[in-house]
């Protein structure tokens, strides 16, 4: 039970991060750069693959498909753990591609973003590797 509800929190904690970080991109400035000339030369920027493609296009992509994979992983996994935990902790394949997927979450997040963010997801893939090791005990 104890293992369930780790995984719970984890899946919570990701889940709601990823749906924050796209209402952070889409409904409001707080992904924007402060330099409001480099927004001005994101939107006219292309990248070197295409005309069509600016700079601007490719930030607000990345950010907005970005938040939307971290709350697919969360929510997945909450939807999982809370209504057929069963099936879970019987697929290997599940348990360690989300301890992957968290792992590459913290180094990317220790290497790139501000502390917080860093403290956040390391708490869920800790909830996430305790319950798995309650798993396999």
């Amino acid at each position: 039970m104890v293992a369930q509800y780790l995984w719970v929190t984890g899946s919570a904690i990701i889940g709601l991060a990823g749906l924050s970080h796209v209402r952070a991109t889409l409904w409001t400035n707080m992904l924007y750069p402060r330099n409001e000339k480099l927004i001005a030369d994101m939107k006219i920027s292309p990248l070197q693959m295409t005309e069509k493609l600016t700079m601007w296009k490719s930030w607000m992509g990345f950010n907005a498909t970005h938040g939307s994979g971290a709350a697919f992983v969360g929510i997945i996994n909450f939807y999982l753990a809370l209504y057929n935990f069963t099936f879970l902790k019987s697929s290997q394949f599940l348990l360690l591609l989300t301890l992957l997927t968290m792992a590459f979450y913290v180094w990317i997040a220790r290497k790139y973003w501000f502390k917080p963010v860093f403290l956040l997801i390391t708490a869920a893939w800790t909830c996430f590797m305790a319950s798995y090791i309650l798993l396999m005990m």
